[in-house]
């Protein structure tokens, strides 16, 4: 009770939230890139800004319980390509939140989240996608300036809004990823990144007591929703899965976009 009376919420507003946290965990192991849909849910429920600080450790709860899941599948020679792009992003996107107001960082990033939709729907019309875990696409020029343009871009979204999940579920598409390797591999990135933007967003004061009281009672919805998503990821084929990604990146940016 003090903890809602602390954030203001009604039985309704929490209930929301902890609908939510399930969500990020069954994006985490199922459908990467849905937990937009709860950052939505976030920022309605709570002030916009204050809402980033406190899905982070959401988060990172359900990027554990991925990790835990599916650390056989990473493929590391992506990871450490995409690594120094993301810190560029990250910073950069450090600096946005230090003048940006909540409207401009919605606006920005659901453009960006459909451009990049666009871009990603038409590369795979005109090619094939890769049939392992591991793409050769990545070892490539254009699939290295690929890997680079997607870090920055993800690195920045993940820090103004969390919302880096779409951007990079999109270029693990691109790479030609299959399900379990998309899975292994985007789990021990955002583990990694979202750890490391702890101290930027304790530093922004979007980390503190307040918000680490209310984590405490929503990251006991992100196992339920974690376990959901083991379950179902082996009921959707390859296919399904892509299309899934993809719907959910389409409406994550109609979300900021429009709301």
């Amino acid at each position: 009770m003090n903890m809602m009376t602390l954030w203001h919420l009604s039985g309704w507003g929490f209930a929301a939230l902890a609908l939510a946290a399930l969500l990020v965990g069954f994006s985490k192991t199922a459908v990467s890139g849905a937990n937009t849909i709860s950052l939505a849910v976030f920022a309605a429920i709570l002030p916009a800004r204050a809402s980033t600080g406190v899905l982070l450790p959401v988060l990172i709860a359900g990027d554990v319980l991925a990790v835990l899941t599916y650390r056989r599948h990473a493929h590391w020679p992506t990871l450490w390509r995409l690594f120094p792009a993301v810190a560029a992003g990250v910073v950069a996107g450090t600096l946005f939140l230090m003048w940006a107001d909540d409207g401009i960082v919605r606006t920005s990033i659901g453009a960006i989240l459909l451009l990049m939709t666009g871009v990603t729907l038409w590369r795979r019309h005109r090619e094939k996608a890769g049939t392992d875990d591991a793409p050769d696409a990545v070892t490539t020029p254009s699939g290295r300036l690929r890997a680079r343009s997607y870090g920055v871009l993800g690195g920045f979204t993940t820090m103004v809004a969390n919302a880096g999940g779409p951007v990079m579920s999109l270029y693990l598409l691109s790479a030609g990823f299959r399900k379990m390797g998309f899975l292994g591999t985007s789990a021990f990135f955002f583990l990694i990144v979202n750890v490391s933007k702890l101290p930027f967003s304790a530093a922004l004061g979007l980390i503190d007591t307040r918000s680490l009281l209310l984590d405490a009672a929503l990251v006991l919805f992100v196992v339920p929703g974690a376990f959901l998503g083991r379950w179902a990821v082996h009921r959707i084929n390859q296919r399904l899965f892509e299309q899934l990604v993809i719907a959910a990146t389409v409406a994550g940016g109609l979300q900021l976009l429009l709301g």
